[in-house]
């Protein structure tokens, strides 16, 4: 017998959508979600390592790189 009580999880946001969803924190992942909302080739349904190269394509400071990995802790966690 199937048990339909079962918790269904919504499937997560790439990171790219979820990451733009920060944009009100106040640390570095809030600054990188405002920049990245506002750059129209961003990698929305990208993951980590696809934000990261797009970062480095658009010479990024290191500071970015940081908040990339707090946000994808952040994401993992989620």
């Amino acid at each position: 017998m199937t048990d339909h009580d079962d918790e269904q999880q919504e499937p997560k946001p790439a990171f790219g959508q979820w990451l733009v969803t920060q944009k009100d924190r106040s640390d570095l992942v809030g600054q990188l979600a405002i920049g990245a909302a506002a750059d129209r080739r961003f990698p929305r349904n990208g993951d980590p390592e696809a934000v990261r190269k797009h970062l480095s394509a658009m010479q990024a400071e290191g500071d970015m790189f940081a908040a990339v990995d707090d946000a994808e802790s952040d994401w993992l966690s989620a």
